[in-house]
């Protein structure tokens, strides 16, 4: 049984839309956490006015009755409200007003090379589409993978790392207790101080008109050994990670695990050393593999990690070249954020949610949510999984 999903909309059109097949019918959802999941994506110090015009919400037209999935494909729709302000710019339909076009595409965006593969002369065409605000949509699909996982022991969650020249203090030791505050930090970051030194960094360099990146940590708990499988490429758990961590807007370096750290360090340094006992059976006193060995999850926390570039789009934008008169000029400039780290790390929790939904799906089948838990119940005593 496979979970999939897609999305489709534009950032300015009448509004985005995610359908999420496979998953079992019977599965309770709560509508209060999925509006939830949808304003922790609009948090962040840093965020421009488009937040204040936006306050997302799901409407579902179907596979849900009654607050229980039903096994037929879900249908979600994230509404725009800022569409009534861009109506004759994105409506579907023929418009008597005369819409001006954008030839000034953005250095480090879509703008430029979309335009070039799909014969577009309108940039706007193409960066309406890149644009993030799409990720609304995978929020909205991610939040109901989360229920899957929820009833199955699993929760993920996400924090900050670092935002442009500011790091918080690395920790090793967190559990999922330590996320309950996060989204009442400015930045989403677990360090007091180093989160007062984020807001600070960021308040500096918005006044010279900048744009900054950083990096953000997405784990889950609760895991089973085997989602994921050694037996082909495209089957590795650190794989499928990799891809949908790096598929999210402007992520440019995905890691699992320590890997930048055991790159430099000996193999007797690198490696998490088997143990057991008759209390716990399996288990290991460290976790460098961040929980995926040989393509598998191995029962250890999911440690995965974002590296974020600063936003393309600038206050002072960078220098282009008009697509039309081929003459120097400035890039286009459009409403933007100051940084998204802190919304991208949930933006990333929805991406690990949604790879981690499908595993489960594939390893354990069901049509109902009872035949999941079944096989889930079965194949931990097989194994004999005592945590």
């Amino acid at each position: 049984m496979a979970l999939r999903f897609t999305t489709a909309g534009e950032s300015h059109g009448p509004g985005l839309v995610a359908i999420v097949e496979g998953l079992p019918a019977g599965l309770e959802l709560d509508r209060g956490r999925i509006d939830r999941e949808m304003a922790r994506r609009q948090l962040g110090h840093g965020r421009g006015g488009r937040m204040k015009i936006e306050s997302d919400s799901v409407e579902v037209r179907s596979g849900i009755r009654h607050g229980r999935t039903l096994g037929s494909p879900i249908a979600l729709l994230v509404a725009n409200r800022d569409y009534a302000n861009w109506e004759e710019r994105m409506n579907p339909w023929p418009v008597e007003a005369e819409v001006a076009e954008s030839h000034l595409p953005r250095p480090g965006h879509a703008d430029l090379t979309g335009a070039q593969k799909y014969g577009h002369r309108d940039v706007r065409n193409v960066l309406e589409r890149a644009s993030a605000r799409e990720t609304a949509a995978r929020v909205a699909a991610g939040a109901i993978a989360k229920e899957l996982l929820r009833a199955l022991g699993v929760s993920v969650h996400s924090h900050v790392l670092r935002i442009a020249s500011v790091a918080a203090p690395e920790r090793g030791d967190l559990g999922p207790e330590d996320f309950a505050a996060v989204d009442e930090s400015p930045v989403r970051c677990l360090d007091g101080e180093a989160a007062e030194a984020m807001v600070a960094e960021i308040d500096r360099l918005r006044k010279e008109n900048e744009s900054l990146g950083g990096v953000f940590e997405v784990r889950a708990f609760g895991l089973v050994p085997g989602l994921g499988s050694h037996v082909a490429w495209d089957e590795r758990l650190d794989g499928r990670l990799a891809g949908a961590v790096v598929s999210i807007q402007a992520v440019k370096g995905v890691s699992v695990g320590e890997a930048w750290d055991v790159a430099a360090a000996r193999g007797s340094e690198s490696h998490d050393e088997i143990f057991w006992s008759q209390e716990r059976g399996y288990y290991r006193e460290s976790n460098r593999a961040g929980g995926v060995e040989g393509g598998m999850s191995n029962g250890e926390p999911l440690v995965v990690r974002g590296a974020l570039k600063p936003i393309s789009t600038l206050t002072k934008p960078l220098r282009s070249v008009d697509t039309e008169s081929k003459q120097p000029a400035q890039a286009m400039r459009e409403r933007t954020d100051s940084t998204v780290v802190p919304a991208a790390g949930v933006v990333a929790e929805a991406m690990v949610a949604l790879v981690l939904a499908r595993c489960y799906r594939e390893k354990f089948g069901g049509d109902h949510i009872d035949d999941v838990r079944a096989a889930l119940a079965a194949y931990r005593e097989r194994i004999d999984w005592r945590r």
